[in-house]
């Protein structure tokens, strides 16, 4: 993270903060260590978004179960995501907010899993790109299961599971 923090500093020089906008619930780990490693002024924001109920695989429906807090418009604005599988949730969110007229709106995800992709979404920041494999750990998780792994690994189904 030290040095997805280092580009981070250096690509934002405006003297306002830079408002982190957390993807919960897997995406708050992430932003935790984001958040230390950034060398300057950030303030924090949180939705929740569901995509994945308790499979292992994206409904394609959305529900948003917790809204930003605080107005985003004229802000420079870094989603930080877990993991961008199909782009399909991702991509409905950043359509909201930019609706809300951030000055920029980026995103920082620790996971891209581009073999998925079925909607194209600009990624600004990626600490990993990695193939088409359910994994869990480090904020990701299986049923609500397994995010405080330190490591990220990969979930392998036993017969008869989902």
């Amino acid at each position: 993270m030290a040095e997805i923090g280092r580009q981070i500093t250096k690509d934002y020089t405006d003297p306002l903060p830079l408002r982190l906008v957390g993807l919960l619930k897997g995406g708050c780990f992430l932003l935790a260590d984001l958040a230390r490693a950034i060398e300057r002024e950030t303030s924090l924001d949180f939705m929740a978004v569901r995509s994945y109920g308790q499979g292992t695989r994206s409904s394609g429906q959305l529900r948003v179960t917790k809204d930003l807090d605080d107005p985003i418009a004229g802000l420079d604005v870094l989603v930080i995501e877990d993991i961008v599988d199909t782009g399909q949730t991702l991509g409905r969110v950043l359509d909201m907010l930019r609706g809300r007229e951030p000055r920029s709106l980026r995103v920082a995800t620790l996971l891209d899993k581009p073999s998925r992709r079925v909607r194209d979404v600009e990624l600004a920041y990626v600490g990993f790109e990695i193939p088409d494999e359910f994994v869990v750990g480090y904020g990701l998780d299986y049923a609500e299961r397994y995010r405080n792994l330190r490591d990220i690994c990969v979930l392998e189904a036993a017969s008869g599971a989902p």
